[in-house]
């Protein structure tokens, strides 16, 4: 890896999320983008250290440590490409050549790990609005609030309307 790559130290982005911290992983909801993410303990373990005092390598030993093996850096390079897809770090650090093409697939069969591998999965939240269900035909409905179902309206006399 090249000196710069080397001396990254990214910091996790900690501002306009709900973080929830579980045994074996990290869930993390992004209030800017309605956004969850689910940080495997791999990914969850990087992220918590990119504090921008420790470098990549400083994290790969740290996790190494931890797991009582030897740990390569390319483990924390695809984490921080995960987390940076993902918008939990301040700012993307300039990966090494090395790492570039580089994937989950990619990554086990030219380490052949038994580390896990860090994943982060995340999902679109509904917003409000889309997260309610349809109100079904002959329910009471009043206009502006919980839609009715597909080709069905809220119509008649007002305070006596129903989704039809």
């Amino acid at each position: 890896m090249n000196s710069k790559a080397r001396i990254a130290k990214p910091i996790a982005r900690k501002q306009g999320l709900v973080i929830q911290e579980l045994p074996d992983e990290v869930l993390v909801y992004d209030l800017e983008r309605d956004r969850a993410h689910c940080l495997n303990e791999t990914a969850a373990f990087v992220w918590q250290r990119c504090d921008g005092q420790n470098s990549t390598t400083q994290i790969a030993r740290t996790l190494g440590d931890q797991l009582n093996c030897e740990v390569d850096e390319k483990i924390i390079w695809l984490a921080l490409d995960q987390l940076g897809r993902s918008y939990l770090l301040e700012k993307q650090p300039t990966a090494p050549p090395a790492m570039k093409g580089m994937n989950r697939r990619t990554m086990m069969r030219s380490l052949g790990i038994a580390v896990t591998v860090p994943l982060v999965i995340s999902i679109t939240a509904p917003t409000v609005q889309a997260a309610s269900s349809c109100i079904g035909s002959g329910s009471p409905c009043t206009p502006g609030g919980i839609p009715c179902c597909a080709n069905l309206s809220c119509s008649g006399p007002a305070g006596q309307q129903t989704c039809q």
